[in-house]
């Protein structure tokens, strides 16, 4: 059934006509078009737009003027926020210039309000306050002996804490102004947390009220709200525009009740769109796009933000394929220019390290530059996914995503599995069947399989949060404790979830290792109700499973499938991370609604595309490596340099720790010794993550503890600059008479054509004129040839375009 406030809301809007007016082809709106303010503490956003003749729209907020056309039943604030004086009905008059519209307005419940609500009223309040927040009274141990559920998450404890603990000190229904609650709040007694609002408040006489009722704990349960609206949902802002949000919450019985005071705002790109506490957004200096997030009483939802740049031409290049007219499609709406087509050289280097971690040879770079074949770059890209390399480095990849560590699995454990991740990668196994068979594996985790996965995660709960975050790129964690504050997953979801993994036995065996077995699985509890939650994917309604089956086939038989509406976008943005330095949702396990794509149809045509291929991975790298996109230079120029996040140009990514170590051996021509290792190995063949090395350590080889994929240090440090500059380990690759520098030296070539081998060998190209004059002293001024051709590499090795892929 309709509630009273809609059907007034309706009938309002109904009387009233002509809210657009139009002068000189220009006009001006107002949202809502009609104001009903139900109670003494209620509250309404104004939303005032001038719509001009050339389309633009312009938030005109806080420049009307307003009148009123009868009584002044409520006092409108300068930033359009209109708040209750007094019962009645009047007309509102709104005027921007010549232009004006009049907005009905009715206030009830003033004499008679309605009881204060603790869920839908004192909650929201405490929480826009930040009283419930992790980092004050939310947190674990609480804050100063009071503490509440994490964004009120648990009403019936947060009730308990406030009226119940604290003998009885934090309200005092019979003074309701002694109360601690409203005495810290305004600071009126010492607080850590400062001032949350004044005396005079509007917060303040709600939560006065809720205390002179009795502090009801009012039967409302808190998922009252359905939906939460926030208007507008998408905006496109210039230089120095702003706009002010509203949001609605949309309630059980379909009535709507604006919430925009009660809301909390965050940007995910400050730098793009900065949002303040009253919801008013604005335009920064970075063109891009920006994502609001919105949050109240558990529910969320974003207002996205285009920042386009102005002024700058856009010359669209030509397409390869599908990418191409995404990727183009977005910075021209943006506004961005891309820049120019990268050259032969710093596309083979550039494609070498992403498809095999390796750096091309001087004679494969001699070979490539020579080449004149019109598809040349995609018959190197297709060698490349053949050869051998390729599965040694994705293998090592997911061996540090799927936490392949010789302490918690044993030497013989990480060798296994590690060799499974190889073959998988080395057959080009579909990587729908690659997840599913790690999902349902089985026997000992001593033998090739991935079964070790589940000696790793220990505990339905880790595999709950390894498994969403892998594959799905949900991170669920947080809804163990609590209602997640980013996204829709509540506990229940949460150990619905960790329910498929609850079956798995782990038995010892005689001669080392566990053998992992699917037993009979059993319904988890929930920690706060005590009631028991059947399993059930994300988002889907939980069903009872057949006993004595192992659950994880189930599960598997939803999650790595094309209907799956996260599997595949998760695996093309990891990927599109990979080859392009940043994915489309950044961090690339962290997909939600409020942490959308930076382009979002390229994201959904990149999943449909990978699922199109059957999840052949080979396929999808050649479709990324041949888009014109990848092959851009990481050139920046005036209109682009400020851009990351959409392709105008490639980003420079500093190499892997392995990587780079492999890169020094090579370059040099010494391979590098690993303690225990038979001698010729390379750091991307290394099983052993714990394998002693400083170089690694410095340079940011992960410990496999977390799934994350941040875990991978990729921030340069002045202990990596050191370290390449002066260490015995550099030093001594570099003068080793059995390295590349004595061999050249022994050679009887020019300095030229040394030169040409020593910049072909670093960096895949054939040194500038420049380059080449100021080179061509060290040779002069060196007492040996083998000390400048030293002198030479030391230098290449150091040089930003060495250490990087770019």
């Amino acid at each position: 059934m309709m509630s009273l406030r809609t059907l007034l809301l309706l009938l309002y809007c109904l009387m009233y006509c002509g809210l657009t007016v139009n002068a000189a082809e220009s006009s001006i709106e107002v949202i809502p078009q009609a104001v009903l303010l139900d109670g003494p503490e209620s509250s309404d956003q104004l939303l005032v737009l001038l719509h001009q003749a050339d389309g633009r729209v312009t938030d005109v907020t806080d420049q009307v003027t307003a009148v009123w056309a009868g009584a002044e039943i409520a006092s409108v604030l300068p930033s359009g926020r209109i708040v209750p004086l007094q019962e009645g009905t009047s007309s509102l008059q709104l005027s921007a210039g010549s232009l004006s519209v009049s907005v009905p307005v009715q206030v009830t419940g003033i004499a008679s309000p309605a009881p204060v609500s603790f869920h839908a009223d004192v909650l929201p309040v405490l929480t826009r306050a930040g009283c419930n927040s992790g980092g004050c009274h939310g947190k674990a141990e609480g804050q100063n002996g009071f503490r509440l559920s994490v964004f009120g998450s648990d009403p019936q404890a947060d009730h308990a804490a406030l009226v119940s603990e604290g003998r009885g000190r934090r309200v005092f229904a019979a003074i309701p102004e002694n109360s601690l609650l409203l005495r810290k709040a305004t600071a009126e007694m010492p607080h850590g947390g400062g001032r949350k609002f004044a005396a005079d408040s509007r917060w303040y006489r709600l939560l006065k009220r809720w205390i002179q009722e009795g502090m009801q704990l009012d039967t409302a349960r808190q998922d009252e709200v359905v939906h939460l609206h926030v208007q507008p949902e998408q905006m496109v802002l210039t230089d120095g525009a702003s706009r002010q949000l509203r949001v609605v919450a949309e309630l059980r019985d379909g009535s709507l009740r604006p919430v925009t005071a009660e809301s909390e705002f965050a940007s995910n790109q400050d730098d793009v769109a900065a949002v303040d506490s009253a919801g008013r957004v604005a335009a920064a200096e970075v063109p891009g796009e920006a994502a609001v997030l919105v949050r109240y009483a558990g529910h969320v939802t974003i207002s996205r933000v285009i920042r386009p740049q102005q002024e700058k031409s856009f010359a669209r290049p030509a397409e390869n394929n599908f990418i191409d007219r995404l990727v183009w499609d977005r910075l021209q709406l943006l506004g961005i220019p891309p820049g120019q087509p990268a050259d032969d050289a710093t596309y083979l280097r550039r494609v070498y390290l992403d498809v095999i971690g390796t750096l091309p040879t001087a004679r494969e770079a001699r070979e490539f530059l020579a080449d004149t074949r019109a598809d040349r770059r995609e018959q190197l890209v297709r060698t490349l996914l053949q050869r051998p390399e390729y599965a040694t480095f994705w293998s090592q990849r997911w061996a540090d995503l799927l936490r392949v560590d010789k302490d918690v699995i044993a030497p013989e454990g990480a060798v296994g599995m590690t060799r499974w991740i190889h073959s998988q990668f080395a057959q080009n196994v579909p990587f729908d069947k690659f997840a599913r068979q790690v999902l349902t594996a089985r026997g000992s985790t001593f033998g090739e399989s991935p079964a070790g996965f589940f000696e790793v995660h220990a505990t339905p709960e880790d595999l709950a949060r390894a498994t969403s975050q892998l594959f799905l790129g949900v991170r669920i964690e947080c809804a163990q404790c609590h209602h997640h504050p980013f996204e829709r997953w509540g506990q229940e979801d949460y150990f619905a979830w960790a329910g498929y993994f609850t079956g798995i036995a782990r038995a010892a065996q005689p001669g080392g290792g566990k053998k992992i077995s699917g037993g009979i699985g059993k319904a988890m509890t929930h920690p706060r109700t005590g009631l028991e939650i059947l399993p059930a994917p994300l988002g889907q309604p939980r069903t009872e499973l057949p006993p004595g089956a192992d659950w994880r086939s189930d599960l598997a038989g939803w999650m790595a499938t094309a209907e799956n509406p996260w599997f595949a976008r998760t695996i093309a943005n990891r990927m599109w991370s990979w080859y392009f330095g940043r994915g489309l949702v950044d961090p690339v396990d962290d997909l939600r609604s409020t942490n959308p794509a930076s382009n979002e149809a390229l994201l959904d045509a990149l999943a449909k595309h990978l699922v199109d291929l059957k999840f052949d991975l080979q396929a999808f790298t050649l479709t990324l490596t041949q888009s014109a996109a990848y092959q851009l230079s990481s050139a920046a120029d005036e209109g682009n340099k400020n851009d990351d996040r959409n392709g105008s140009h490639a980003l420079w990514r500093p190499l892997s720790a392995e990587v780079l170590l492999d890169a020094v051996s090579q370059a040099t021509g010494v391979a590098a010794e690993f303690n225990g290792w038979p001698a010729g190995y390379r750091a991307i063949e290394i099983w052993d993550n714990k394998l002693p090395s400083r170089f690694l350590e410095v340079f940011g080889r992960p410990q496999r503890q977390t799934v994350c994929s941040c875990e991978r240090g990729v921030e340069p440090s002045i202990a990596q600059a050191l370290h390449l500059m002066n260490s015995e380990y550099t030093m001594g690759q570099i003068s080793s008479s059995q390295g590349r520098s004595q061999k050249l030296a022994d050679s009887g070539r020019s300095a030229d054509e040394v030169l040409d081998e020593l910049y072909l060998c670093t960096l895949s190209r054939f040194p500038t004129a420049d380059e080449r004059a100021a080179m061509r002293v060290a040779f002069a001024d060196a007492e040996t040839p083998e000390a400048a051709i030293q002198d030479v590499l030391w230098v290449l090795l150091n040089t930003r375009e060495f250490v990087f892929n770019h």
